[in-house]
């Protein structure tokens, strides 16, 4: 200018927000998203590893979680004084206060809990004549004088136990108390005095001063030691006959340990410290395990030691808590990284395709500023510039975001992931357009037959690609999947699948539709034709939009199967244990159910069918069949758990047999048992193989079974190949005869056991069922009062209380839910990826649209090229979703075992692996969710086309 000045101009930013604020918000609520499920899965991880590890030592035995130092009592050597001063409550408060302050990190202690005193190790005989003998054997108590009885107790009737004189090693009589339920069990009450033989031939006397009830039962204080709080009635070992006595704790006062020094019980100094599992983190279970080795035979055990004495010891089974807690994380991890990896190779390229979808719509723009002498640094960073201004405070506020929804968690992980983020925005945008304008580009050249012949060195990067990752896949089949811990080759098998079949499919699918283009050509309409040459040259149909598809229902689908796979393996668990709907049975092994429960409980409402069996454990096998079974390696044991409630596991060793030459007999009625078997789902059970006809015809009344007498038997296939196709006799306490096998079945309902014979109930000289399986709802309140109706030796067990049983823990419970997040994101993400894929060609379709108006056309025939344009590339999506998925499925089922998903941390659950199986529903939905979102965005992308006219969109230069 003439004056100098320089001319007035826009900020480049600025100008270009307020240009185009609709794509800017639109990138910037995608960031936001990704950035925030990017940042919050590392802290979920961490949240559901942390509450994973506290519930674990929270809910275990405070027998096993507490640490435990103890040491002998002070040395005889040892001047009198100081041994009693050794023993006393300030010297063990000092030693036990500076114990907790050694503690080393991340191990610290639940002061609240901790408790130290002196107890005797070697319990004592007691005379007292008004103390209950059950089978004519005295009790057999225990002392304690430990600190902090009037904190964790209440007192229930007298007084405290207290020390009035000072207590010494002399003193011969002191006070104690007990337990509501030691009073109870042992005839205990306030006033009552016990002797304690003393090393030099006199007695102890302890008076009962008060009982006590705790205020925490199940706290550290009174748990760590259950006898504290509960006696037990245990069998004798010494005795050649079975013979119960009681045994139990009395709690001395707190002051009166010395006096235990003149007793021949062998007293033990201790200090009880419970952790405090509040301030534990997930990742802090290793170093924990690393501490707790030292405390028990490291250099942490010569800190202790330097404290508490050269003798000292640390007890605590915290360390296999803490291991248990680290084999469940580690079978879970490599399920998580799988949806973790897939889900972030999804957004990854959702993530490029909106880059391309925003350099597309500015293709013209650059290569007018690049015709005009821009340089490829300036425009990039421009680009980077304008970019920046978006996506960095999107990210910031999804990591923001993720902090504030989950709780607990590092907050580095979060913070690297929200800022891979916005760094691939960031760079992949500016990037992936200055490329494209590196050499100008010549105006109005068609961008469809470009992408249908894709350049050489595209066709060799392709190639590259496709090698790669065949075989990877190939390494990973022969490799195997189990080797223990997170993998990423195993992780990304869904990514090598995905992108296998995504290279695969995107050269492929042209030519089927070019051969159907043919014969629609000689059709009358040109809706068709138009249709499918189009979809065989639209960008749309690229590599980029169907990765990002088949990645996201390989996930998605993989997800879906494992959420669907834990449900299966608890039905199936608790199916197992029980053994139908509703099961009765008596509490000890050898109850029968009278006839009356029997038919009272079939008449209930609800139930559509009763089968009763007739279960005997321990059935003695043939030597020759036993033999036979050894020889071939078919000959595996059972061992009897059952006591008449939870799941019958098998034979046992009621009969004197073990090893190959125990098995389980079932007696059953085989009509009603074929019913239960089709109603369960077990094996088509063949029931006309047990007709009881012939020699195995029912005996009259009265009648005693020969040892002749033959009758057939369906049996486990490992009971069938020792037993082979001759009779065997059998000793029973249904009778004595000859079993022959006549078919094999592979489960049998309500026994988990692999060794069984399955014989007509009616067949047998004792016949009463000892187990009733019902099918339907009966009401529970109901058929509990039927059987509580005979007696007390009658258990009921529902399935539906089985099922309730598998609660997840938190682990469990926060993998689930990463695992619904994971399939809802993929979802998600799969949408968006049509939605991207189809609005990178909307500007051409209404282009296309306005000139067939021109031409004819009318907006229904405009609906339905839209629709059959859209359609071949939503199948060809749908269908290799659903081939990827699968083969994923296949690929890393050998080494999942979904058993620490579903049912670990429930005691008494069939602990079998459970596979990991493809679900219809996981495949199908999602595939068939991308063919309905095709279809509806083409229906809308048409019919807003309709309402705008042809003079809007064809404009005169236009190179659409």
């Amino acid at each position: 200018m003439s004056d100098g000045k320089r001319a007035a101009s826009a900020p480049w930013i600025r100008t270009r927000l307020r240009t185009a604020p609709g794509a800017a918000v639109a990138l910037a609520v995608l960031v936001l998203v990704t950035a925030f499920l990017a940042a919050a899965f590392p802290r979920a991880v961490d949240a559901y590893e942390t509450k994973g590890l506290r519930h674990d030592i929270r809910r275990a035995d405070a027998g096993r979680s507490a640490l435990e130092i103890a040491r002998p009592q002070p040395g005889l050597e040892l001047p009198q004084a100081q041994r009693e001063a050794g023993v006393r409550t300030p010297e063990l408060k000092r030693v036990g206060g500076a114990l907790v302050k050694a503690l080393p990190a991340p191990l610290r202690a639940d002061t609240s809990s901790v408790a130290y005193g002196l107890r005797t190790t070697k319990p004592v005989l007691a005379t007292e004549p008004w103390l209950p003998r059950p089978d004519t054997v005295p009790p057999q108590l225990s002392y304690t004088a430990q600190t902090g009885l009037k904190d964790h107790a209440r007192l229930v009737e007298g007084a405290w136990p207290t020390t009035p004189d000072a207590v010494t090693a002399a003193s011969r009589a002191v006070r104690g108390a007990v337990t509501e339920e030691t009073a109870a069990a042992l005839n205990m009450k306030v006033g009552s005095t016990l002797e304690l033989p003393t090393a030099a031939g006199g007695s102890l006397k302890v008076t009962i001063t008060g009982i006590v009830a705790p205020r925490d039962p199940r706290g550290s204080y009174w748990s760590a030691d259950p006898l504290v709080r509960t006696p037990s009635l245990i069998p004798d070992p010494t005795s050649r006959f079975p013979q119960n006595y009681w045994t139990g704790t009395v709690l001395l006062a707190e002051d009166a340990g010395p006096a235990l020094l003149a007793t021949a019980t062998e007293p033990a100094v201790f200090w009880r410290i419970p952790p405090d599992p509040s301030a534990l983190t997930g990742p802090d279970g290793d170093r924990l395990t690393s501490v707790i080795a030292s405390l028990e035979s490291g250099p942490g055990l010569l800190k202790v030691r330097a404290i508490a004495g050269d003798t000292a010891a640390v007890l605590t089974g915290l360390g296999h808590i803490v291991k248990d807690n680290a084999r469940m994380r580690d079978a879970i991890s490599p399920v998580i990284a799988v949806a973790a990896l897939g889900i972030g190779s999804v957004a990854a390229v959702v993530l490029v395709m909106t880059g391309a979808l925003i350099a597309a719509r500015r293709k013209a723009e650059l290569a007018l500023m690049r015709s005009r002498g821009g340089s490829l640094r300036g425009i990039g960073g421009r680009l980077l510039a304008e970019t920046a201004v978006t996506v960095v405070p999107a990210s910031a506020l999804g990591l923001l975001l993720a902090v504030l929804a989950v709780g607990e968690g590092r907050w580095w992980p979060a913070a690297l992931a929200a800022a891979g983020v916005g760094l691939l925005v960031c760079v992949a945008l500016p990037l992936r357009t200055t490329l494209q304008h590196i050499r100008p580009t010549l105006h109005g050249a068609r961008e469809d037959m470009v992408s249908a012949k894709p350049s050489r060195r595209r066709t060799v990067a392709e190639l590259t690609l496709l090698v790669l990752a065949v075989g990877a896949v190939t390494a990973l089949r022969r490799r195997g999947t189990s080797g223990g811990g997170t993998d990423v080759l195993v992780s990304g098998a869904p990514v090598l699948v995905a992108l296998i079949a995504a290279l695969v499919l995107v050269r492929l699918y042209p030519l089927p539709l070019r051969l159907a283009a043919r014969p629609m050509a000689r059709l009358r309409g040109a809706i068709g034709f138009l249709s499918l040459a189009r979809a065989g040259r639209s960008s749309a149909g690229g590599a980029l939009p169907l990765l990002a598809l088949l990645l996201a229902l390989a996930t998605a689908a993989f997800g879906g199967s494992v959420i669907a796979g834990i449900g299966d393996a608890r039905d199936d668990a608790a199916l197992t244990a029980v053994g139908a709907d509703a099961r009765v049975s008596g509490r000890s092994e050898r109850a029968t159910l009278p006839d009356e429960l029997v038919r009272t409980v079939r008449d209930l409402d609800g139930v559509r069918s009763a089968a009763p069996l007739r279960i005997e454990f321990g059935v003695t096998m043939p030597e020759t069949a036993a033999a036979a079974g050894d020889a071939d390696g078919s000959g595996t044991g059972d061992r009897v758990t059952d006591a008449g409630s939870g799941a019958d596991t098998g034979g046992g060793d009621a009969a004197g047999a073990s090893g190959a030459r125990a098995t389980t007999m079932v007696g059953v009625d085989p009509a009603s048992y074929t019913r239960l078997a089709r109603a369960t789902g077990l094996p088509d059970f063949p029931s006309g193989l047990l007709k009881a006809a012939g020699p195995s015809a029912p005996l009259p009344k009265g009648a005693q079974s020969g040892p002749e007498r033959v009758l057939p038997v369906i049996a486990s296939p490992a009971v069938a190949a020792r037993l082979g196709k001759e009779a065997h006799a059998v000793d029973t306490l249904s009778g004595d005869f000859k079993v022959q096998v006549v078919g094999t079945v592979g489960r049998v309902a309500s026994l988990a056991s692999t060794n069984f014979l399955i014989v007509n109930s009616a067949s047998l000289e004792e016949r009463a069922p000892t187990t009733l399986l019902l099918t339907g709802a009966p009401d529970p309140g109901k058929l509990r009062a039927a059987a509580d109706g005979n007696g007390e030796e009658f258990a009921v067990q529902l399935r539906s209380e089985e099922r309730a049983r598998y609660v997840n823990t938190p682990m469990q419970a926060g993998a689930e839910r990463i695992y619904l997040a994971a399939v809802a994101a993929g979802a998600g993400y799969a949408l968006l990826a049509v939605l991207l894929s189809l609005l990178q060609t909307a500007p051409e379709r209404k282009t296309l649209l306005a000139r067939l108006r021109t031409m004819g056309l009318t907006t229904g025939q405009g609906r339905r090229l839209l629709a059959f344009e859209a359609t071949p590339q939503a199948l060809l999506a749908a269908g290799g979703g659903l081939l990827t998925g699968w083969a994923t499925i296949v690929l890393l089922s050998p080494g999942i075992d979904l058993v620490p998903l579903a049912l670990a941390g429930v005691a008494g659950s069939d602990t079998s692996p459970v596979t990991l199986r493809a679900d219809l529903w996981s495949l199908a939905l999602p595939a068939a969710g991308v063919v309905a979102l095709a279809a509806a965005i083409a229906g809308v992308q048409a019919w807003w086309a309709s309402r705008r006219g042809s003079i809007t969109e064809l404009r005169a230069g236009d190179s659409r």
